[in-house]
């Protein structure tokens, strides 16, 4: 039997600019071919940010799938688009009290398959790093790296 390719897009800068607080998994909304060209691996979550819209739903702002470059003239896609998440009300309540607080927010981790074919989106309920923040945990890098390689 073949072995699968498993696909994981990493948002590596979001763990360097914020501490993460909490971790969620959801679901994404997808149209057309934006979900071959995720299982190609054209996806990139670097500027990728989560908000709430009035009624209460969460969508992803700034993640880029690229157009499938098999797809048909007219089922392309927005590589740029907002695309909703889907959580549980619950989840959805306690995230959108949370970002009304003072510094925090809501970041895109990273996006993979799941067993069950779907594409899902790790998020984070997230505080920005401060300057001496950064420098704290490239030490705690450098340390961990140090004593790996003893």
């Amino acid at each position: 039997m073949a072995k699968v390719k498993t696909i994981e897009i990493k948002n590596r800068r979001a763990s360097f600019e914020y501490e993460f607080l909490e971790r969620y998994t959801a679901g994404i909304v997808l149209s057309g071919s934006e979900i071959k060209s995720i299982r190609a691996g054209k996806a990139s979550l670097v500027d990728a940010w989560c908000y709430f819209t009035p009624a209460g739903e969460l969508f992803v702002k700034g993640m880029n799938v690229a157009e499938y470059w098999w797809a048909s003239a007219f089922s392309r896609h927005d590589p740029k688009r907002d695309r909703k998440l889907l959580l549980t009300r619950r989840e959805l309540r306690k995230l959108s009290r949370a970002v009304k607080e003072k510094g925090l927010t809501v970041v895109a981790t990273r996006l993979f398959i799941s067993e069950g074919g779907y594409a899902k989106l790790d998020i984070a309920l997230a505080r920005g790093k401060r300057e001496f923040d950064k420098r704290e945990s490239i030490k705690e890098k450098d340390m961990r790296r140090d004593r790996d390689r003893e």
